[in-house]
């Protein structure tokens, strides 16, 4: 293990993500396996199988990409599902019944993400309530707001093939009759500036070091608040961003869902590497991450089976991973 541990690649990737990979490509070897023995004539080992998690994977990486700066500082936020569709909501209602131009709309998706990742930075760096509190309310505030705002009723996106459909093309492009996964370039491309902004700009070493240790960042004259309500504010951003991917994948949006999308976003995190309590991150870790709950959720409806045993699993692998991070920490301290 230390001979595999200490091998330049694997040294520059990092083990936990070597680690993370090879889980991956055994999962997707397991499903290509069982389900046909699951599943009558079901195919897994395909293009557009692969087109299709990549889909379900968009929307939930920019969810994960964004809580990792959070959970970063030590903090925690469950609004980030419904903030995503509280924004696609919003906009689409104002698309669709009051005929706003496509391009504002989508914009405004942004926006709506990133007023709630001020008031929970500001909530929880300035008025010093707990992270938890605050995101739960925040996850209240923006299933309300989408409701009241749509009058409860649902909102239905352009199609693909009309005047305005062409946003979808952000997850994914026809040529002829192959689909190009257009959103896995441009989920790559904000990874990679994730990525810079946490391992090398100011800016994100004080996010990871608030983690660390918050009292001996502000004692060193550090001000700390403006740094964690940075991290809200890069959260809800890119839950704005996730609505957009969210709604070029579906045409529906109901009203008063995705607390799910929380738990999912908040385990392909945890999963990547980046630890509970703060101080270590991993951009590329959470972005495997999140490919194993796409992969866990496209198997296993390719075997029939219902989406209830994806959160079965992907708690236990949670739950394991936590475990793992607790008991290495411990032998550290």
């Amino acid at each position: 293990m230390e001979k595999i541990k200490q091998n330049a690649i694997v040294k520059k990737i990092g083990f936990n993500r070597v680690v993370l990979l090879c889980v991956m490509v055994l999962l997707y070897l397991l499903f290509a396996l069982i389900t046909p023995m699951v599943k009558a004539n079901a195919n897994f080992v395909s293009f557009a199988r692969i087109v299709s998690l990549l889909k379900y994977a968009y929307f939930m990486g920019f969810l994960s990409l964004g809580v990792t700066f959070v959970i970063a500082t030590g903090g925690i936020d469950f609004s980030i599902g419904p903030v995503m569709f509280c924004g696609a909501l919003i906009s689409g209602y104002l698309l669709t019944s009051r005929g706003w131009p496509l391009i504002i709309c989508l914009i405004l998706c942004i926006l709506v993400g990133t007023a709630f990742g001020v008031l929970n930075g500001v909530l929880v760096s300035y008025a010093g309530l707990p992270s938890f509190i605050t995101s739960m309310a925040s996850m209240m505030l923006a299933k309300g707001i989408g409701s009241v705002f749509t009058k409860t009723q649902s909102v239905s996106w352009p199609q693909a093939g009309d005047a305005n459909g062409w946003f979808r093309n952000l997850v994914g492009m026809k040529v002829g009759t192959t689909e190009i996964p257009t959103g896995l370039f441009i989920l790559l491309l904000a990874a990679v500036i994730c990525a810079v902004i946490l391992n090398k700009t100011m800016a994100g070493r004080y996010i990871l070091c608030i983690g660390s240790n918050r009292e001996a960042v502000r004692l060193s004259g550090v001000n700390t608040k403006r740094w964690e309500t940075l991290a809200y504010i890069i959260c809800g951003t890119l839950a704005g961003m996730a609505a957009i991917f969210y709604v070029a994948k579906n045409t529906t949006v109901l009203p008063g869902l995705g607390d799910t999308f929380n738990n999912e976003a908040i385990a392909g995190c945890v999963m990547g590497g980046t630890s509970m309590t703060g101080g270590v991150a991993s951009i590329g870790g959470t972005l495997i991450g999140v490919l194993i709950i796409a992969l866990l959720q496209e198997g296993i409806m390719a075997m029939g089976f219902q989406i209830n045993y994806q959160y079965i699993i992907t708690g236990l692998i949670v739950l394991t991973v936590v475990y793992a991070d607790l008991r290495s920490r411990s032998r550290r301290n």
